[in-house]
């Protein structure tokens, strides 16, 4: 069987359906190819919106793309809801981080220096001003911080809106999974499923979140230098919703832990950071750890329900920024490795790649996070042998 599409994507999370949309809404057929759309990262995410509070020293592009991306998520919420009638559960509830102990609260105060240097919105709290925003946070906090632009989304409902928009605007969604590219004379035309289909294509973009590696058939310098990084999150649920208001983050002992608080009552509690390959099994020990440290930020934690615990792999890169771009091998490109921020960068990456796949380039911004920054030497492809020319 042969089938033919302009835009093949490899993957159906977040990344891969705002890829989707975005590009059928330029006019391209586009084919979306995975098993279990939406079992991957976005099935563990707490969906924080939170390019303040994850800022780390060193990351200064990471951030400018997290702002960028962060400030179309209000357009992006209101446009789904309208096209779907969804509400994707974007609150716009701002974040606390508490310290634990004295400690914490100077490493806070360096911070929010650095994000004042910055130019970012950020507040330094007293204990007593953390207690005024959540009472119900542990007696005795000696301080914290406000981010109150750092807001949350669900991502399951996203995802839900995002594969109904995609649906609508033409994309074909096939449950299969693509097993290897089709290369020949220096460019990827298309995909082998594992029934044997062959799917034919002008451009290939590989959106597979951790398993965006697995595709056979490609020349090793142009696979995304990604790996997964296994992550846990709990999620509990309140007989009435109001435990706490905002996000609520902070680092116990030096393991970060946050709380994030949905309309309905439930609270997620995340996240473990493992390297722990593709095990998804869920590890008692890392549910204590994250029972353990957020009771310590607050205490009521301990008289919720327990729902589930959610198992996910980040996708993971050597700079824990993401890969957007086109590779060296004509007609691939990639949309991954956006790690912690998945969720925070869907509009962004959407928007760069329906614009690389329609006019040729992704926006100036986001160059410095093309794919081929991992590229140890200048390498091309062998136009004539279809196999990599290693100079």
């Amino acid at each position: 069987m042969l089938s033919s599409a302009d835009v093949i994507i490899v993957g159906g999370g977040l990344i891969g359906l705002g890829v989707a949309w975005r590009s059928a809404g330029r006019g391209l057929r586009v084919t979306v190819l995975d098993p279990s759309p939406g079992a991957g990262a976005c099935a563990a995410a707490a969906g924080m919106l939170a390019p303040v509070t994850e800022l780390h020293y060193g990351e200064r592009s990471l951030l400018d793309l997290n702002l960028a991306s962060a400030a179309r998520f209000g357009d992006w919420a209101g446009e789904l809801a309208g096209l779907t009638g969804r509400d994707i559960g974007y609150r716009t509830c701002g974040t606390v981080v508490a310290a634990w102990d004295g400690a914490d609260l100077k490493d806070l105060r360096d911070l929010h220096a650095f994000q004042r240097e910055l130019g970012l919105e950020a507040q330094l709290l007293t204990g007593r001003e953390v207690r005024e925003l959540e009472p119900n946070t542990a007696p005795g906090l000696p301080g914290g911080l406000l981010a109150a632009g750092d807001h949350q989304v669900d991502p399951r409902r996203l995802h839900t809106a995002l594969g109904e928009v995609a649906i609508a605007a033409g994309v074909t969604m096939l449950p299969s999974r693509a097993v290897s590219a089709v290369v020949s004379r220096g460019r990827v035309s298309g995909v082998r499923l594992e029934d044997g289909t062959l799917i034919s294509g002008d451009q290939v973009v590989l959106a597979g979140g951790a398993w965006i590696r697995e595709l056979d058939g490609l020349p090793p310098q142009v696979l995304p230098a990604v790996r997964p990084v296994k992550g846990q999150t709990l999620h509990l649920r309140a007989a009435d919703p109001g435990l706490i208001t905002h996000v609520v983050r902070g680092s116990v002992r030096g393991r970060p832990v946050y709380l994030v608080p949905r309309d309905d009552g439930r609270v997620v509690v995340g996240a473990s950071s493992e390297e722990a390959g593709f095990d998804t099994r869920p590890r008692a020990g890392a549910m204590y750890e994250l029972l353990r440290d957020a009771q310590a930020l607050v205490p009521g934690v301990s008289e919720l329900e327990f729902e589930h615990v959610a198992t996910g792999l980040r996708p993971g890169t050597p700079d824990n920024a993401p890969i957007i771009g086109a590779t060296d091998l004509e007609g691939l490109s990639v949309a991954g490795g956006h790690y912690r921020n998945g969720v925070l960068l869907t509009p962004i990456t959407a928007d760069a790649m329906a614009q690389l796949l329609t006019e040729g380039a992704v926006p100036p911004e986001l160059l410095a996070f093309s794919p081929r920054r991992f590229t140890a030497s200048p390498q091309s492809i062998d136009r004539d042998q279809g196999a990599p020319a290693w100079n």
